[in-house]
Protein backbone atom coordinates (compact mmCIF):
# COMPACT_ATOMS: atom_id res chain seq x y z
CA UNK A 1 0.00 0.00 0.00
CA UNK A 2 2.53 2.59 0.81
CA UNK A 3 4.31 2.47 -2.74
CA UNK A 4 0.83 2.75 -4.44
CA UNK A 5 0.22 6.38 -1.81
CA UNK A 6 3.80 7.32 -2.52
CA UNK A 7 3.32 6.83 -6.34
CA UNK A 8 -0.55 9.55 -5.84
CA UNK A 9 1.65 11.67 -4.43
CA UNK A 10 4.14 11.65 -6.81
CA UNK A 11 1.72 12.01 -9.88
CA UNK A 12 -0.41 14.63 -8.13
CA UNK A 13 2.62 16.98 -7.10
CA UNK A 14 3.74 17.34 -11.28
CA UNK A 15 2.20 18.39 -14.27
CA UNK A 16 4.99 16.66 -16.56
CA UNK A 17 3.86 13.83 -18.53
CA UNK A 18 7.60 12.49 -18.21
CA UNK A 19 7.81 12.95 -14.66
CA UNK A 20 4.60 10.98 -14.68
CA UNK A 21 6.03 8.43 -16.61
CA UNK A 22 8.50 7.61 -15.23
CA UNK A 23 6.63 7.25 -12.31
CA UNK A 24 3.67 4.96 -13.66
CA UNK A 25 6.81 3.09 -14.80
CA UNK A 26 9.16 2.35 -11.50
CA UNK A 27 6.09 1.44 -9.61
CA UNK A 28 4.83 -1.02 -12.19
CA UNK A 29 8.14 -2.43 -12.28
CA UNK A 30 8.51 -3.07 -9.15
CA UNK A 31 4.89 -4.14 -8.14
CA UNK A 32 3.73 -7.79 -7.82
CA UNK A 33 1.51 -8.28 -10.35
CA UNK A 34 -2.15 -8.51 -8.43
CA UNK A 35 -1.25 -4.95 -6.95
CA UNK A 36 -0.02 -3.71 -10.45
CA UNK A 37 -3.29 -5.18 -11.47
CA UNK A 38 -5.22 -3.00 -8.74
CA UNK A 39 -3.29 0.37 -9.60
CA UNK A 40 -4.11 0.07 -13.19
CA UNK A 41 -8.02 -0.78 -12.57
CA UNK A 42 -8.08 2.41 -11.01
CA UNK A 43 -5.58 4.88 -12.62
CA UNK A 44 -7.65 4.07 -15.79
CA UNK A 45 -11.08 5.22 -14.57
CA UNK A 46 -12.66 1.99 -12.75
CA UNK A 47 -13.66 2.55 -8.84
CA UNK A 48 -15.32 0.17 -6.67
CA UNK A 49 -19.16 -0.10 -6.01
CA UNK A 50 -19.84 1.75 -3.29
CA UNK A 51 -18.47 0.33 -0.16
CA UNK A 52 -19.43 2.46 2.72
CA UNK A 53 -21.77 5.61 2.79
CA UNK A 54 -20.48 9.05 2.90
CA UNK A 55 -22.86 9.75 5.99
CA UNK A 56 -21.06 6.76 7.63
CA UNK A 57 -17.67 7.33 7.19
CA UNK A 58 -18.35 11.06 8.29
CA UNK A 59 -19.85 10.04 11.44
CA UNK A 60 -16.56 7.51 12.40
CA UNK A 61 -14.54 10.15 11.29
CA UNK A 62 -16.18 12.48 13.64
CA UNK A 63 -15.97 9.86 16.69
CA UNK A 64 -12.43 9.03 15.79
CA UNK A 65 -10.97 12.42 16.24
CA UNK A 66 -13.39 13.66 18.77
CA UNK A 67 -14.66 16.75 16.58
CA UNK A 68 -18.07 18.32 16.73
CA UNK A 69 -20.03 17.84 13.33
CA UNK A 70 -20.32 21.79 13.01
CA UNK A 71 -16.31 21.86 13.61
CA UNK A 72 -16.05 18.91 10.37
CA UNK A 73 -18.00 20.81 8.08
CA UNK A 74 -16.03 23.96 8.59
CA UNK A 75 -12.81 22.07 8.26
CA UNK A 76 -14.40 20.22 4.96
CA UNK A 77 -15.39 23.69 3.70
CA UNK A 78 -12.31 25.65 4.00
CA UNK A 79 -10.36 21.89 2.60
CA UNK A 80 -12.74 21.73 0.03
CA UNK A 81 -11.63 17.78 -0.23
CA UNK A 82 -13.64 15.29 2.10
CA UNK A 83 -11.14 12.42 2.07
CA UNK A 84 -8.35 15.28 2.52
CA UNK A 85 -10.64 16.88 5.72
CA UNK A 86 -10.76 13.19 7.00
CA UNK A 87 -6.95 12.35 6.98
CA UNK A 88 -6.15 15.73 7.90
CA UNK A 89 -8.81 15.30 11.53
CA UNK A 90 -7.62 12.29 12.70
CA UNK A 91 -5.02 11.38 14.83
CA UNK A 92 -2.30 10.31 14.26
CA UNK A 93 -1.28 6.27 13.52
CA UNK A 94 -0.60 3.92 16.15
CA UNK A 95 1.11 1.22 13.90
CA UNK A 96 2.42 0.66 10.42
CA UNK A 97 0.56 -2.00 7.78
CA UNK A 98 3.10 -3.47 5.39
CA UNK A 99 0.70 -4.73 3.60
CA UNK A 100 -0.08 -4.93 -0.60
CA UNK A 101 -2.19 -2.67 -2.72
CA UNK A 102 -4.10 -5.94 -3.09
CA UNK A 103 -4.56 -7.08 0.36
CA UNK A 104 -5.91 -3.49 1.28
CA UNK A 105 -8.69 -3.71 -1.24
CA UNK A 106 -9.63 -7.35 -0.56
CA UNK A 107 -9.63 -7.74 3.02
CA UNK A 108 -9.64 -4.16 4.41
CA UNK A 109 -11.72 -2.46 2.21
CA UNK A 110 -14.16 -4.86 0.36
CA UNK A 111 -15.66 -6.46 3.20
CA UNK A 112 -16.67 -2.87 4.60
CA UNK A 113 -19.80 -3.12 1.88
CA UNK A 114 -21.14 -6.33 3.85
CA UNK A 115 -20.06 -5.46 7.58
CA UNK A 116 -23.12 -5.12 9.92
CA UNK A 117 -23.61 -1.04 10.85
CA UNK A 118 -22.18 -1.74 14.51
CA UNK A 119 -18.63 -3.19 12.97
CA UNK A 120 -17.96 -0.71 10.48
CA UNK A 121 -17.05 2.30 12.51
CA UNK A 122 -14.56 -0.56 14.60
CA UNK A 123 -13.25 -1.17 10.88
CA UNK A 124 -12.74 1.88 9.82
CA UNK A 125 -11.02 3.14 13.31
CA UNK A 126 -8.15 -0.01 12.66
CA UNK A 127 -7.44 0.33 8.78
CA UNK A 128 -6.56 4.27 10.26
CA UNK A 129 -4.29 3.41 13.03
CA UNK A 130 -2.19 1.44 10.44
CA UNK A 131 -2.17 4.19 8.05
CA UNK A 132 -0.37 7.42 7.87
CA UNK A 133 -1.42 10.95 6.19
CA UNK A 134 -0.88 10.17 2.67
CA UNK A 135 -2.22 6.43 3.19
CA UNK A 136 -5.46 7.69 4.91
CA UNK A 137 -6.23 10.24 2.05
CA UNK A 138 -5.81 7.72 -0.30
CA UNK A 139 -7.84 5.25 1.59
CA UNK A 140 -10.39 7.69 1.51
CA UNK A 141 -10.36 8.17 -2.15
CA UNK A 142 -10.71 4.84 -2.67
CA UNK A 143 -13.74 4.27 -0.41
CA UNK A 144 -15.55 6.85 -1.57
CA UNK A 145 -15.20 6.50 -5.42
CA UNK A 146 -13.06 9.53 -5.45
CA UNK A 147 -9.88 8.52 -6.57
CA UNK A 148 -8.74 10.34 -9.73
CA UNK A 149 -5.11 11.58 -9.94
CA UNK A 150 -4.93 13.80 -13.11
CA UNK A 151 -3.64 10.71 -15.28
CA UNK A 152 -4.40 9.64 -18.28
CA UNK A 153 -5.59 6.12 -19.70
CA UNK A 154 -3.43 6.68 -22.45
CA UNK A 155 -0.31 7.04 -20.32
CA UNK A 156 -1.28 4.54 -18.06
CA UNK A 157 -1.12 2.22 -21.16
CA UNK A 158 2.35 3.45 -22.89
CA UNK A 159 4.10 3.12 -19.02
CA UNK A 160 2.63 -0.61 -19.31
CA UNK A 161 3.23 -1.30 -22.59
CA UNK A 162 6.81 0.02 -21.92
CA UNK A 163 7.59 -2.47 -19.60
CA UNK A 164 5.46 -5.56 -20.94
CA UNK A 165 7.56 -4.84 -24.57
CA UNK A 166 4.48 -4.60 -26.71
CA UNK A 167 2.37 -1.53 -28.70
CA UNK A 168 0.62 0.33 -26.37
CA UNK A 169 -2.81 -0.09 -28.18
CA UNK A 170 -2.37 -4.20 -27.43
CA UNK A 171 -2.35 -3.37 -23.93
CA UNK A 172 -5.45 -0.76 -24.50
CA UNK A 173 -7.06 -3.39 -25.73
CA UNK A 174 -6.39 -6.23 -23.56
CA UNK A 175 -7.84 -3.49 -20.44
CA UNK A 176 -10.61 -2.35 -22.71
CA UNK A 177 -14.11 -2.73 -21.37
CA UNK A 178 -14.94 -4.31 -17.95
CA UNK A 179 -12.35 -6.24 -16.26
CA UNK A 180 -11.03 -7.11 -12.83
CA UNK A 181 -7.73 -7.34 -11.11
CA UNK A 182 -6.22 -10.72 -11.02
CA UNK A 183 -2.48 -11.94 -10.68
CA UNK A 184 -2.39 -12.87 -14.36
CA UNK A 185 -2.45 -9.29 -14.79
CA UNK A 186 1.29 -8.95 -16.65
CA UNK A 187 -0.33 -12.07 -19.18
CA UNK A 188 -3.10 -10.33 -19.83
CA UNK A 189 -1.24 -7.13 -20.60
CA UNK A 190 0.77 -8.81 -23.17
CA UNK A 191 -1.94 -10.97 -24.93
CA UNK A 192 -1.34 -13.98 -23.04
CA UNK A 193 -4.28 -15.12 -20.79
CA UNK A 194 -6.55 -17.02 -21.80
CA UNK A 195 -9.00 -14.76 -21.16
CA UNK A 196 -12.99 -15.94 -20.53
CA UNK A 197 -15.20 -16.50 -23.14
CA UNK A 198 -18.19 -14.43 -22.25
CA UNK A 199 -16.15 -11.50 -21.31
CA UNK A 200 -14.19 -11.85 -24.92
CA UNK A 201 -17.61 -11.64 -26.25
CA UNK A 202 -18.29 -8.50 -25.16
CA UNK A 203 -15.51 -6.67 -25.34
CA UNK A 204 -15.35 -3.40 -27.31
CA UNK A 205 -12.36 -1.73 -28.91
CA UNK A 206 -10.03 1.21 -27.80
CA UNK A 207 -11.53 4.36 -28.91
CA UNK A 208 -10.08 6.15 -31.23
CA UNK A 209 -10.35 9.95 -30.29
CA UNK A 210 -9.79 13.37 -32.33
CA UNK A 211 -7.44 16.07 -31.59
CA UNK A 212 -9.36 19.55 -32.00
CA UNK A 213 -8.10 21.20 -35.18
CA UNK A 214 -5.07 23.58 -34.46
CA UNK A 215 -4.26 24.59 -38.18
CA UNK A 216 -5.07 25.69 -40.90
CA UNK A 217 -7.24 23.79 -43.48
CA UNK A 218 -4.97 24.71 -46.38
CA UNK A 219 -2.19 22.72 -44.08
CA UNK A 220 -3.92 19.64 -44.27
CA UNK A 221 -3.14 19.33 -47.88
CA UNK A 222 -5.80 18.23 -50.59
CA UNK A 223 -9.30 18.19 -49.53
CA UNK A 224 -9.62 15.12 -51.28
CA UNK A 225 -7.40 13.19 -49.04
CA UNK A 226 -10.30 13.85 -46.13
CA UNK A 227 -13.83 12.46 -45.15
CA UNK A 228 -16.00 15.18 -43.91
CA UNK A 229 -18.52 14.42 -41.24
CA UNK A 230 -20.88 16.21 -38.86
CA UNK A 231 -19.63 16.07 -35.35
CA UNK A 232 -22.86 15.07 -33.44
CA UNK A 233 -23.99 16.33 -29.64
CA UNK A 234 -24.63 12.47 -28.68
CA UNK A 235 -23.08 9.87 -26.59
CA UNK A 236 -19.76 7.89 -28.70
CA UNK A 237 -20.58 4.26 -28.54
CA UNK A 238 -19.58 0.94 -29.93
CA UNK A 239 -22.10 -1.65 -30.54
CA UNK A 240 -20.52 -5.57 -30.26
CA UNK A 241 -22.78 -8.16 -31.78
CA UNK A 242 -20.90 -11.30 -31.26
CA UNK A 243 -22.55 -14.95 -31.44
CA UNK A 244 -25.75 -13.99 -29.22
CA UNK A 245 -23.42 -11.13 -27.12
CA UNK A 246 -25.07 -7.57 -27.86
CA UNK A 247 -23.37 -5.11 -25.83
CA UNK A 248 -23.41 -1.10 -26.25
CA UNK A 249 -20.31 0.31 -24.95
CA UNK A 250 -19.84 3.70 -24.09
CA UNK A 251 -16.72 6.10 -24.47
CA UNK A 252 -15.67 5.64 -21.06
CA UNK A 253 -15.89 2.00 -21.61
CA UNK A 254 -19.34 1.75 -19.67
CA UNK A 255 -21.67 -1.23 -20.22
CA UNK A 256 -24.79 0.99 -21.43
CA UNK A 257 -26.94 -2.07 -23.45
CA UNK A 258 -29.71 -1.99 -20.79
CA UNK A 259 -30.25 2.07 -21.67
CA UNK A 260 -31.17 1.56 -25.03
CA UNK A 261 -32.90 -1.77 -25.59
CA UNK A 262 -34.15 -0.30 -29.06
CA UNK A 263 -30.56 -0.55 -30.22
CA UNK A 264 -30.10 -4.04 -28.93
CA UNK A 265 -33.60 -4.81 -30.36
CA UNK A 266 -32.21 -4.02 -33.81
CA UNK A 267 -29.14 -5.14 -33.59
CA UNK A 268 -29.86 -8.37 -33.23
CA UNK A 269 -30.39 -8.24 -37.22
CA UNK A 270 -26.87 -7.52 -37.63
CA UNK A 271 -24.47 -10.97 -38.10
CA UNK A 272 -22.31 -11.96 -35.81
CA UNK A 273 -18.69 -10.70 -35.36
CA UNK A 274 -19.33 -7.20 -35.83
CA UNK A 275 -18.36 -4.20 -34.18
CA UNK A 276 -19.50 -0.28 -35.30
CA UNK A 277 -18.13 3.16 -34.08
CA UNK A 278 -21.14 5.77 -33.59
CA UNK A 279 -22.99 8.35 -31.73
CA UNK A 280 -26.07 7.72 -30.08
CA UNK A 281 -28.54 10.69 -30.60
CA UNK A 282 -32.23 11.01 -29.48
CA UNK A 283 -33.90 11.28 -32.69
CA UNK A 284 -37.54 11.02 -33.35
CA UNK A 285 -38.62 10.07 -36.81
CA UNK A 286 -40.99 13.10 -37.26
CA UNK A 287 -37.91 15.82 -36.72
CA UNK A 288 -35.38 16.57 -39.46
CA UNK A 289 -32.31 16.28 -36.89
CA UNK A 290 -31.32 15.14 -33.80
CA UNK A 291 -32.60 16.80 -30.37
CA UNK A 292 -29.90 18.28 -28.38
CA UNK A 293 -27.84 16.65 -25.55
CA UNK A 294 -30.21 17.85 -23.16
CA UNK A 295 -33.21 15.78 -24.66
CA UNK A 296 -30.62 12.54 -24.61
CA UNK A 297 -29.47 13.23 -20.76
CA UNK A 298 -33.28 11.96 -19.93
CA UNK A 299 -32.69 8.52 -21.49
CA UNK A 300 -29.13 8.10 -19.79
CA UNK A 301 -28.68 6.56 -16.83
CA UNK A 302 -32.07 4.68 -16.70
CA UNK A 303 -31.36 0.80 -16.81
CA UNK A 304 -35.05 -0.21 -18.11
CA UNK A 305 -36.58 3.08 -20.00
CA UNK A 306 -40.22 2.71 -20.15
CA UNK A 307 -42.19 2.65 -23.54
CA UNK A 308 -43.46 5.60 -23.32
CA UNK A 309 -40.03 7.44 -22.88
CA UNK A 310 -38.75 5.35 -25.89
CA UNK A 311 -41.62 6.70 -27.61
CA UNK A 312 -41.13 9.94 -27.04
CA UNK A 313 -37.44 9.57 -27.12
CA UNK A 314 -36.34 7.29 -29.36
CA UNK A 315 -32.72 7.05 -29.73
CA UNK A 316 -30.60 5.93 -32.95
CA UNK A 317 -27.22 5.02 -33.69
CA UNK A 318 -25.66 6.98 -36.35
CA UNK A 319 -22.77 4.92 -37.55
CA UNK A 320 -19.68 6.02 -38.97
CA UNK A 321 -17.20 3.51 -38.46
CA UNK A 322 -16.77 -0.33 -38.98
CA UNK A 323 -14.44 -2.20 -36.73
CA UNK A 324 -14.99 -5.26 -37.03
CA UNK A 325 -16.46 -7.30 -39.90
CA UNK A 326 -16.98 -11.11 -40.28
CA UNK A 327 -15.44 -11.92 -36.74
CA UNK A 328 -12.54 -9.95 -38.27
CA UNK A 329 -10.66 -7.40 -36.77
CA UNK A 330 -10.28 -4.48 -40.16
CA UNK A 331 -9.13 -1.49 -37.56
CA UNK A 332 -5.50 -1.50 -39.80
CA UNK A 333 -7.75 -0.74 -43.29
CA UNK A 334 -8.04 2.64 -44.62
CA UNK A 335 -10.90 4.66 -43.35
CA UNK A 336 -12.50 4.72 -46.99
CA UNK A 337 -12.03 0.58 -47.05
CA UNK A 338 -13.99 0.11 -44.06
CA UNK A 339 -16.78 2.63 -44.85
CA UNK A 340 -17.07 1.13 -48.08
CA UNK A 341 -17.85 -2.02 -45.72
CA UNK A 342 -20.16 -0.55 -43.22
CA UNK A 343 -22.64 1.16 -45.82
CA UNK A 344 -23.02 -2.63 -47.49
CA UNK A 345 -23.49 -4.57 -44.28
CA UNK A 346 -26.26 -1.16 -43.69
CA UNK A 347 -27.48 -2.21 -46.66
CA UNK A 348 -27.57 -5.83 -46.12
CA UNK A 349 -29.38 -5.68 -43.02
CA UNK A 350 -33.50 -4.26 -43.42
CA UNK A 351 -33.99 -4.84 -39.64
CA UNK A 352 -31.94 -2.28 -38.27
CA UNK A 353 -33.77 0.42 -40.60
CA UNK A 354 -34.12 3.64 -38.84
CA UNK A 355 -32.30 2.53 -35.65
CA UNK A 356 -28.70 1.92 -36.95
CA UNK A 357 -28.40 4.32 -39.51
CA UNK A 358 -25.00 5.78 -41.72
CA UNK A 359 -23.79 9.17 -40.36
CA UNK A 360 -23.49 10.65 -44.20
CA UNK A 361 -20.28 11.75 -45.28
CA UNK A 362 -20.47 15.22 -46.42
CA UNK A 363 -19.20 17.38 -49.92
CA UNK A 364 -15.86 18.85 -49.53
CA UNK A 365 -14.44 19.64 -52.85
CA UNK A 366 -12.71 22.43 -51.57
CA UNK A 367 -11.91 24.15 -47.96
CA UNK A 368 -14.05 26.87 -48.96
CA UNK A 369 -17.16 24.76 -48.95
CA UNK A 370 -15.79 22.58 -45.65
CA UNK A 371 -15.66 25.93 -43.84
CA UNK A 372 -19.29 26.54 -45.36
CA UNK A 373 -20.80 23.33 -44.10
CA UNK A 374 -19.00 24.60 -40.50
CA UNK A 375 -21.07 27.80 -40.27
CA UNK A 376 -24.80 25.71 -41.25
CA UNK A 377 -23.64 23.22 -38.20
CA UNK A 378 -25.81 24.65 -35.62
CA UNK A 379 -28.83 23.93 -38.79
CA UNK A 380 -28.30 20.42 -38.24
CA UNK A 381 -27.94 19.80 -34.39
CA UNK A 382 -24.11 19.36 -35.10
CA UNK A 383 -21.54 20.58 -33.15
CA UNK A 384 -19.71 21.09 -36.19
CA UNK A 385 -17.31 19.36 -38.01
CA UNK A 386 -15.36 15.47 -38.02
CA UNK A 387 -12.03 15.63 -40.52
CA UNK A 388 -10.78 11.95 -40.73
CA UNK A 389 -7.77 10.56 -43.37
CA UNK A 390 -9.31 8.43 -46.10
CA UNK A 391 -6.10 6.52 -45.25
CA UNK A 392 -6.37 6.41 -41.86
CA UNK A 393 -6.23 3.13 -39.73
CA UNK A 394 -8.41 3.65 -36.51
CA UNK A 395 -6.33 3.85 -33.89
CA UNK A 396 -6.62 3.80 -29.87
CA UNK A 397 -7.03 6.98 -27.91
CA UNK A 398 -5.57 10.47 -29.53
CA UNK A 399 -3.10 10.00 -32.23
CA UNK A 400 -2.85 13.47 -33.99
CA UNK A 401 -3.00 14.32 -37.68
CA UNK A 402 -5.40 11.54 -38.73
CA UNK A 403 -8.87 12.25 -37.04
CA UNK A 404 -9.28 16.31 -36.12
CA UNK A 405 -12.09 17.66 -34.94
CA UNK A 406 -13.46 21.24 -35.79
CA UNK A 407 -16.49 22.77 -33.62
CA UNK A 408 -18.07 25.67 -34.59
CA UNK A 409 -17.89 29.10 -32.37
CA UNK A 410 -19.22 29.27 -29.52
CA UNK A 411 -22.11 31.24 -27.81
CA UNK A 412 -20.60 33.87 -26.01
CA UNK A 413 -23.13 36.01 -22.79
CA UNK A 414 -21.74 38.43 -20.61
CA UNK A 415 -23.05 37.57 -17.30
CA UNK A 416 -22.81 38.92 -13.80
CA UNK A 417 -21.20 37.42 -11.03
CA UNK A 418 -23.73 36.06 -8.14
CA UNK A 419 -22.57 33.35 -5.86
CA UNK A 420 -19.02 32.24 -5.16
CA UNK A 421 -17.63 29.25 -3.41
CA UNK A 422 -14.19 27.08 -2.72
CA UNK A 423 -13.01 24.92 -5.20
CA UNK A 424 -11.28 21.68 -4.59
CA UNK A 425 -8.30 20.10 -3.87
CA UNK A 426 -5.43 22.70 -4.75
CA UNK A 427 -8.03 25.48 -5.23
CA UNK A 428 -9.77 24.37 -1.72
CA UNK A 429 -8.26 27.57 -0.31
CA UNK A 430 -10.07 29.49 -2.97
CA UNK A 431 -13.10 30.34 -3.95
CA UNK A 432 -12.87 29.89 -7.77
CA UNK A 433 -16.53 28.36 -8.32
CA UNK A 434 -19.03 30.51 -9.82
CA UNK A 435 -22.09 31.33 -10.85
CA UNK A 436 -23.30 33.36 -13.15
CA UNK A 437 -26.81 35.56 -14.63
CA UNK A 438 -28.14 37.97 -16.42
CA UNK A 439 -30.55 40.72 -16.29
CA UNK A 440 -34.30 40.31 -16.23
CA UNK A 441 -36.73 42.56 -15.56
CA UNK A 442 -34.32 44.95 -13.70
CA UNK A 443 -33.32 41.95 -11.52
CA UNK A 444 -30.40 38.73 -12.11
CA UNK A 445 -31.23 35.65 -12.74
CA UNK A 446 -28.99 32.53 -12.58
CA UNK A 447 -28.22 30.51 -15.38
CA UNK A 448 -24.55 29.43 -15.62
CA UNK A 449 -22.14 28.04 -12.97
CA UNK A 450 -18.05 27.99 -14.73
CA UNK A 451 -14.82 27.20 -12.83
CA UNK A 452 -12.53 27.08 -15.39
CA UNK A 453 -10.72 29.76 -17.74
CA UNK A 454 -8.93 32.21 -15.59
CA UNK A 455 -5.64 32.62 -14.60
CA UNK A 456 -4.07 31.51 -11.63
CA UNK A 457 -3.22 35.48 -10.76
CA UNK A 458 -7.16 36.18 -12.12
CA UNK A 459 -8.11 33.83 -9.80
CA UNK A 460 -6.39 35.00 -6.63
CA UNK A 461 -7.55 38.38 -7.62
CA UNK A 462 -11.21 37.26 -7.96
CA UNK A 463 -11.15 35.39 -4.44
CA UNK A 464 -9.67 38.78 -2.73
CA UNK A 465 -12.62 40.75 -4.12
CA UNK A 466 -15.58 37.66 -3.64
CA UNK A 467 -14.13 38.21 0.51
CA UNK A 468 -14.17 42.01 0.53
CA UNK A 469 -17.82 42.09 -1.38
CA UNK A 470 -19.33 39.70 0.16
CA UNK A 471 -23.36 39.97 1.45
CA UNK A 472 -24.37 36.41 2.73
CA UNK A 473 -23.18 33.34 3.59
CA UNK A 474 -25.19 30.08 3.06
CA UNK A 475 -22.87 27.15 4.27
CA UNK A 476 -19.51 27.15 1.87
CA UNK A 477 -21.47 29.79 -1.07
CA UNK A 478 -21.04 33.11 -0.63
CA UNK A 479 -23.61 35.47 -2.60
CA UNK A 480 -21.50 39.07 -3.78
CA UNK A 481 -22.18 42.39 -4.56
CA UNK A 482 -23.32 42.39 -8.33
CA UNK A 483 -20.15 44.22 -10.06
CA UNK A 484 -18.00 41.91 -11.92
CA UNK A 485 -18.87 40.88 -15.33
CA UNK A 486 -17.57 37.79 -17.41
CA UNK A 487 -17.34 36.68 -20.95
CA UNK A 488 -19.06 33.07 -20.79
CA UNK A 489 -18.25 30.09 -23.58
CA UNK A 490 -20.86 27.34 -24.14
CA UNK A 491 -21.07 24.82 -26.90
CA UNK A 492 -24.72 24.56 -26.29
CA UNK A 493 -27.92 26.91 -25.30
CA UNK A 494 -31.71 26.12 -25.11
CA UNK A 495 -34.74 26.38 -23.68
CA UNK A 496 -35.27 24.29 -20.76
CA UNK A 497 -38.47 23.97 -18.11
CA UNK A 498 -36.29 22.23 -15.92
CA UNK A 499 -33.86 24.99 -14.85
CA UNK A 500 -35.79 27.96 -13.27
CA UNK A 501 -34.08 30.50 -15.46
CA UNK A 502 -35.38 28.14 -18.57
CA UNK A 503 -32.02 28.01 -20.00
CA UNK A 504 -29.93 25.12 -20.47
CA UNK A 505 -26.36 25.67 -21.08
CA UNK A 506 -23.59 23.16 -22.15
CA UNK A 507 -19.97 23.09 -21.56
CA UNK A 508 -19.71 26.76 -19.11
CA UNK A 509 -16.36 28.22 -19.25
CA UNK A 510 -14.98 31.73 -18.59
CA UNK A 511 -13.45 33.08 -21.65
CA UNK A 512 -12.06 36.96 -20.01
CA UNK A 513 -13.23 38.90 -17.31
CA UNK A 514 -14.51 41.87 -18.88
CA UNK A 515 -13.24 44.46 -16.52
CA UNK A 516 -14.50 47.40 -18.86
CA UNK A 517 -17.74 46.88 -18.77
CA UNK A 518 -20.22 47.54 -15.81
CA UNK A 519 -22.71 45.24 -14.79
CA UNK A 520 -25.13 47.16 -16.10
CA UNK A 521 -24.43 46.54 -19.47
CA UNK A 522 -24.19 42.64 -18.92
CA UNK A 523 -26.63 40.55 -21.10
CA UNK A 524 -30.27 39.86 -20.66
CA UNK A 525 -32.08 36.56 -20.34
CA UNK A 526 -34.00 37.88 -23.68
CA UNK A 527 -30.79 38.22 -25.48
CA UNK A 528 -29.67 34.44 -23.99
CA UNK A 529 -33.24 32.94 -25.16
CA UNK A 530 -32.43 34.15 -28.68
CA UNK A 531 -29.68 32.26 -28.67
CA UNK A 532 -31.43 29.42 -27.82
CA UNK A 533 -32.44 28.24 -31.51
CA UNK A 534 -33.58 24.78 -30.68
CA UNK A 535 -36.08 23.72 -28.12
CA UNK A 536 -35.31 20.50 -26.62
Amino acid sequence: MHEFVALYMALDATTRTHAKLRALAAYFAAAPPLDAAWAAYFLTGHTLKRVIRRADLKRAAIEASATPEWLFDACHETVGDFAETVALLLPGATSRSEASLAHWIEAQIAPLAHAAPGEVEARLRQCWSELDRDGRLVFGKLLTGAFRVGVGRELVHRALAQLAGVAAGDVAQALAGDWRPSASFWQRVRGEEAADAQARMHRPYPFCLAHALDADLAQLGAPEQWQVEWKWDGVRAQLVARGHALSIWSRGEELVSEQFPEIIAAARALPSGTVIDGELVAWPATELHPKPFAALQRRLGRKDPNTSLQRELPVKLLAYDLLEDEAQDIRAMPLVARRERLEGLLRATPGIAGVIVISPPLPNASWEEVRALRARAREHAAEGLMLKRRDSAYGSGRTRGVWWKWKTEPFTVDAVLMYAQPGSGRRASLYTDYTFGVWHEGALVAFAKAYSGLSDDELIAADRWIRAHTLEKFGPVRSVAPELVFELAFEGIQLSKRHKSGIAVRFPRIVRWRRDKPASEADTLHSVRALATVTP
